[in-house]
């Protein structure tokens, strides 16, 4: 079984900034993509920014240019630098990962994390 243990969300004003972080621990493959997605009140869950093991890394439109996602590896941690927080940015945040299951695809998902960006 794999865990995925969040931290770091809270409330922030404005052009602040916060990090998140997550561990995951049990059965993690060396192949995977570890991610964020965040859901806000009434809006489907969507992805933030995803990173391979092998360095590939996508990230939403909306928050290019203000968060960057790292990960250890060697720590099966992945990490979400934001700054720039805007209101907008508000939504419970989702550590994910995603890993080979034969000739499938597992998914495994943090219990979530709440960000508040006031005004």
């Amino acid at each position: 079984q794999v865990q995925l243990v969040e931290s770091g969300g809270g409330l922030v004003q404005a052009g602040g900034s916060l990090r998140l972080s997550c561990a995951a621990s049990g059965s993690i493959f060396d192949s995977n993509t570890m991610g964020w997605y965040r859901q806000a009140p009434g809006k489907q869950r969507e992805l933030v920014a995803a990173k391979g093991s092998n360095g590939y890394t996508n990230y939403a439109d909306s928050v290019k240019g203000r968060f960057t996602i790292s990960r250890d590896n060697a720590k099966n941690t992945v990490y979400l630098q934001m700054n720039s927080l805007k209101p907008e940015d508000t939504a419970v945040y989702y550590c994910h990962i995603r890993m080979p299951s034969g000739f499938r695809w597992s998914d495994y998902w943090g219990q979530g994390t709440q960000v508040t960006v006031s005004s």
